[in-house]
């Protein structure tokens, strides 16, 4: 018979093996697990922390202490913004299983609503959780602030799946945020390949596609070309637009204006001409 440890359901866990590097990186996960805006969180992930820190040899406990004590983290939002883990749980069972969801919402001004919906999938933004959800009643689909949602509880209906009008949930979500459907999708290719490049660009700019190994195709959605094109400039790299035709005169328009506004600063700057100039 080959060896190890078989888990059934409801058995306890065994010891876990972890090498350096992932000791090291649970660590830092539960450290950060702290600052996230869940209710309870924060003191769940400490005592986690708390037991690992314990069994970790010497060497590896000073390189967690290390990062912990250097380790800042930006706080966006307020406590008001925190969200029950319990209703991250119930919402992320009926999105798996397809089962619809009541809750008591809350809009922008306080008033509250009840509503019935088929959840589709949670987004986090980093400071804030979003459930994008059919509203059953309104027949529409929707974006809710989770912390808004009290008292999720599954009603116990499966529902069939839906097609999202969006190619994902945080497009959608985002595209709700920003007041609508973008614009534009601009398509340029950056001379650089996919991995030079892609720790520059963030996910909510745009999707990466690999060329080759000297270039790569992103593509953008967005509102203003203007924005569009000074943003993929702030990249670093050469690039050459393809799509939309309006795009291509938009990088000489900046280009010039930025020129203008540069002579302009030169000259303002430098010493004014005595009366015998």
């Amino acid at each position: 018979m080959a060896g190890g440890d078989r888990l059934e359901a409801g058995a306890e866990l065994p010891p876990l093996l972890l090498d350096d590097e992932e000791a090291v990186a649970v660590a830092v996960s539960l450290r950060t697990a702290a600052t996230m805006s869940i209710t309870g969180i924060a003191e769940t992930s400490l005592r986690a922390l708390s037991k690992l820190e314990q069994v970790l040899p010497n060497r590896l406990r000073r390189r967690v202490n290390a990062l912990q004590t250097n380790l800042e983290p930006l706080r966006w939002g307020t406590g008001h913004a925190t969200v029950d883990a319990e209703s991250l749980a119930v919402l992320s069972l009926a999105c798996r299983d397809g089962e619809q969801v009541r809750f008591d919402y809350a809009d922008k001004s306080g008033a509250e609503t009840r509503r019935l919906v088929e959840p589709y999938r949670l987004v986090a933004d980093g400071h804030r959780w979003y459930l994008v959800a059919w509203d059953v009643r309104r027949e529409d689909w929707r974006t809710f602030r989770v912390d808004r949602a009290s008292r999720p509880r599954l009603a116990g209906v499966r529902s069939p799946p839906r097609e999202l009008p969006a190619t994902d949930a945080a497009t959608f979500v985002r595209e709700r945020l920003s007041g609508g459907p973008s614009n534009f999708e601009v398509v340029v290719v950056l001379h650089a390949s996919v991995d030079e490049i892609a720790a520059a660009v963030h996910p909510a700019l745009g999707r990466l596609e690999p060329i080759d190994g000297r270039s790569c195709r992103l593509r953008v959605r967005g509102d203003r070309l203007e924005w569009i094109t000074l943003r993929i400039a702030m990249l670093g790299v050469d690039f050459t637009a393809e799509s939309p035709p309006e795009l291509g005169d938009c990088p000489h328009e900046l280009g010039t204006r930025l020129a203008q506004a540069s002579r302009r600063n030169d000259v303002e700057a430098s010493p004014g001409c005595g009366p015998s100039c």
